[in-house]
């Protein structure tokens, strides 16, 4: 069982910068998939950003150019630098941690973290 732990939310000015931080509790998360998602008030859970075990990203057309997924595998950690914030960036944000072994699928989620985007 691999547990994620979120950091780094906060509030921000529009067009302010926060950087998200997703811990995992052992090493095994090198060959996972790591994402992040997200969930406004009254919205369903929508994608944000991933990063495969290789290394190649991939983000959702609203966060695109703005926003940049990495990963640390020596520290068991996934990052979210979010720049230039708009209030529509509101949301709770979740890490998530997936891998498909072929005979089994591990999808682990964390607690959530707030982003809150406002003057």
């Amino acid at each position: 069982q691999v547990q994620l732990v979120e950091s780094g939310g906060g509030l921000v000015q529009p067009g302010g910068s926060l950087r998200l931080s997703c811990a995992a509790s052992e090493s095994s998360i090198s060959i996972y998939a790591m994402r992040w998602y997200r969930r406004a008030p009254g919205k369903q859970r929508d994608f944000v950003a991933a990063i495969t075990s290789g290394g190649r990203t991939y983000y959702a057309d609203s966060v695109k150019s703005r926003f940049t997924i990495s990963r640390d595998n020596a520290k068991n950690t996934v990052y979210l630098q979010m720049n230039s914030l708009k209030p529509e960036d509101t949301a709770v944000y979740y890490c998530n941690a997936f891998w498909n072994s072929g005979l089994s699928v591990y999808d682990y989620w964390g607690q959530g973290t707030q982003v809150t985007v406002s003057s």
